[in-house]
């Protein structure tokens, strides 16, 4: 009986350590599509030399450094609305989904529509590493907000595309 609890509590915490090496894109018209960390280097890479992360008191947490990633719109860019008109596009939303539950979210508008979809990054290399090798998985963060730790998602799991009712 103890093995089995120990082999069960084992088996439990290395789920917990994987990282993601995967997204799993929804949205509200079409079946989920799985997005792997290959399919991600296919996409135009964007660097970031560093990055210091800030939490929501802007208190330094950590820096990045030697950072590459696709921009999150341009992923989205693939993706067809079946809206009436273009105007009805301010009613979607994207909520970006962490292996923990930590979610995030982004509105059309703001990746379509500002400077802030210019620089979302969905990360494929940290400190020049692939992210599929590190225990944070894929990441994706806004440099361009004063918290940059508020939307750091590490190992992220899903971007569900979803519209305001």
């Amino acid at each position: 009986m103890k093995k089995l609890l120990l082999l069960l509590l084992l088996l439990g915490f290395s789920g917990i350590a994987q990282n993601s090496n995967s997204i799993t894109l929804e949205t509200p018209t079409a079946k989920p599509v799985i997005v792997t960390y290959e399919h991600l280097k296919t996409y135009t890479m964007h660097s970031l030399d560093s990055l210091r992360i800030l939490n929501h008191i802007l208190q330094y947490k950590s820096t990045l450094k030697n950072c590459k990633g696709v921009l999150l719109k341009e992923l989205l860019s693939d993706v067809a609305f079946d809206t009436p008109s273009p105007k009805a596009l301010s009613e979607y939303y994207i909520v970006c989904i962490a292996s923990d539950g930590y979610k995030v979210v982004f509105s059309w508008n703001e990746l379509f529509n500002s400077p802030t979809g210019e620089h979302t990054l969905i990360l494929t290399e940290v400190n020049g590493i692939p992210t599929s090798s590190q225990k944070d998985g894929i990441v994706i963060l806004t440099p361009t907000d004063f918290a940059t730790g508020r939307r750091y998602v590490k190992n992220l799991k899903s971007i569900k595309i979803e519209r305001v009712k």
